[in-house]
């Protein structure tokens, strides 16, 4: 799949720059017109790195306070140029502020409030993007900036979770390095040379390790730009469609991982879809929308098949299981909802439902992944002392 920016016009005769992925123009096209769009422009979107450390995409913790905030002002009756201008002096998040800031001036251009978001361009999620235009043409924007603070709130609590899981592995690689850096390169040179002033003959493991400690003592800078350099181009493949696909469809084929993502994926899309359909968009539109929050490009294409499928007028519930993507539970809900006609209600508690089964899955897999990590940890460092060692009994043999 490649991804194509798309300058397209709505049914309210209105514009707007879109993202849209496919394996071809005209395929993008035929989803556009398919769409009720009329297709302006399609154009290759060129690649561009843009990594975290460059991402100007404001965070969900933010997203939550910023939503907070317009909403209980939206309650009081300030108006949403004001409420801007309340915020870019108020707002402690220099990105946030930075982002507010412009759309203040955009608003005093005569621009609305979503119309400012989109120009914002990666900064907030294509959600609360969608939500909020649906917000300016139902007139119930203080609804839509509750829903989205709860949203968001919830979004947080998972990225924590997720985060709080990685910590202790992360510490104890961290210390792994560095013990067997302090071994190599301080306390293996001492014996080394008492080995060699005492000729004895050193075994292999040992050889090995010496040429590995000499190798970190005088190039250790070439190893970090080597690994950086690493972590750039590895990150810069990944992010090429096609690898992406491949790499995201590769990572639903890992025992230890597959499940986390999968629920995670699951969690997004039902509270996704439950928050923009009760908000009055469309269930083709909010299917759209909810494809891009899954956090995987094979499950992203999957749901886009989904939509077109709804649109032919088949059953949500019925694709979402003969897709086999998402966990049975959710399907078995989603049909609860069609039948009873409360599909928001049952996908918001299917939502809660899998955000318990998240941290029951974060709480197995760092259960596994912590005695794994001391284990690994303790074969490095025993297989260091071990060759430190192992010259001594040659010693004591000469001695005898």
């Amino acid at each position: 799949m490649v991804s194509y920016k798309c300058s397209v016009i709505d049914t309210f005769g209105k514009k707007h720059s879109i993202s849209r992925s496919g394996d071809s123009r005209k395929e993008v096209i035929d989803y556009l017109k398919l769409e009720k769009y009329t297709v302006v422009e399609v154009k290759h979107k060129h690649f561009a790195y843009s990594g975290r450390i460059f991402s100007k995409k404001v965070k969900s913790k933010d997203l939550a306070l910023f939503c907070k905030q317009v909403h209980a002002m939206l309650k009081s009756g300030v108006t949403i140029a004001n409420i801007l201008e309340i915020l870019k002096l108020q707002t402690e998040n220099r990105r946030l502020r930075d982002h507010i800031r412009s759309m203040h001036e955009e608003l005093q251009k005569g621009h609305t409030f979503s119309e400012a978001l989109r120009q914002r361009k990666g900064a907030f999620p294509e959600l609360f993007v969608s939500m909020t235009e649906a917000g300016e043409l139902s007139g119930n924007m203080d609804l839509i900036m509750d829903r989205l603070s709860k949203h968001y709130e919830k979004e947080h609590k998972i990225e924590n979770k997720i985060i709080s899981a990685m910590i202790y592995p992360i510490i104890l690689s961290i210390v792994c390095t560095f013990v067997v850096f302090f071994l190599t390169t301080s306390v293996m040179p001492t014996f080394i040379e008492m080995y060699v002033t005492s000729g004895v003959s050193l075994p292999r493991l040992t050889r090995i390790l010496i040429s590995f400690s000499e190798f970190l003592k005088h190039f250790w800078y070439f190893i970090i730009l080597g690994m950086v350099a690493f972590v750039f181009i590895i990150s810069y493949i990944l992010k090429i469609p096609d690898i992406k696909l491949k790499k995201d469809f590769l990572k639903l084929r890992i025992p230890l991982i597959k499940n986390l993502i999968i629920k995670v994926a699951a969690s997004r899309f039902s509270r996704t879809l439950a928050t923009l359909s009760a908000s009055g968009v469309s269930l083709l539109s909010a299917l759209d929308t909810a494809s891009g929050v899954t956090g995987n490009l094979y499950i992203y294409k999957k749901v886009l098949e989904i939509k077109e499928d709804v649109r032919r007028g088949l059953p949500l519930s019925a694709l979402l299981q003969n897709q086999g993507i998402f966990p049975p539970i959710l399907c078995h809900m989603v049909k609860i909802g069609e039948d009873s006609g409360s599909l928001e209600e049952v996908l918001d508690k299917a939502a809660d439902f899998q955000d318990e089964e998240i941290e029951t899955a974060i709480l197995r897999l760092t259960t596994l992944l912590e005695p794994v990590m001391i284990i690994v940890m303790a074969i490095v460092i025993g297989l260091i002392v071990l060759s430190m060692v192992l010259p001594m009994f040659e010693m004591v043999k000469t001695v005898r």
